[in-house]
């Protein structure tokens, strides 16, 4: 019953640093989840958003309901109808597409916005350039490596 006042002393004044001590381990479950559960989420969700952004006519596309079909329209932002057998048309939310089996060819411009068409061709053109550049370098490399 009776306490020598070493022990009095030693519980009554709180260590900082066991009190660091006992906060490390919520702080290092906190970190761990972040880089195992909340990050990749928010890369899925961003290439998510960016595929369905991207969704063009001639997309062939699946819904999350497993509906496989061809894209015919782009409604607007939020809608797109597509073709899920000849003559059957289906319009859907883009959020509910769920992937994209083949990407179609590029719609054909209108007359009024052949200006616009046009930058697009050539950057498209700029890009490809780029890429058989670097296709040629990266082969170069190889010939070289092999040798």
């Amino acid at each position: 019953m009776w306490i020598t006042p070493a022990y009095a002393q030693a519980a009554a004044g709180g260590d900082t640093n066991s009190m660091l001590m006992s906060l490390l381990p919520f702080a290092l479950i906190f970190v761990i989840m972040y880089f195992l559960i909340l990050r990749p989420q928010q890369k899925k969700v961003k290439d998510h958003a960016e595929l369905v952004k991207y969704i063009r006519r001639g997309d062939t596309v699946i819904t999350s309901g497993g509906l496989v079909g061809k894209v015919t329209k782009v409604v607007d932002d939020d809608q797109i109808e597509f073709e899920i057998s000849d003559g059957v048309r289906v319009r859907q939310m883009r959020q509910m597409i769920s992937g994209v089996r083949t990407k179609g060819e590029p719609a054909k411009e209108k007359a009024d916005s052949g200006k616009d068409a046009a930058k697009d061709k050539d950057s498209v053109k700029d890009k490809e350039s780029v890429k058989d550049k670097d296709a040629a370098k990266d082969k170069d490399k190889n010939e070289t490596s092999a040798s």
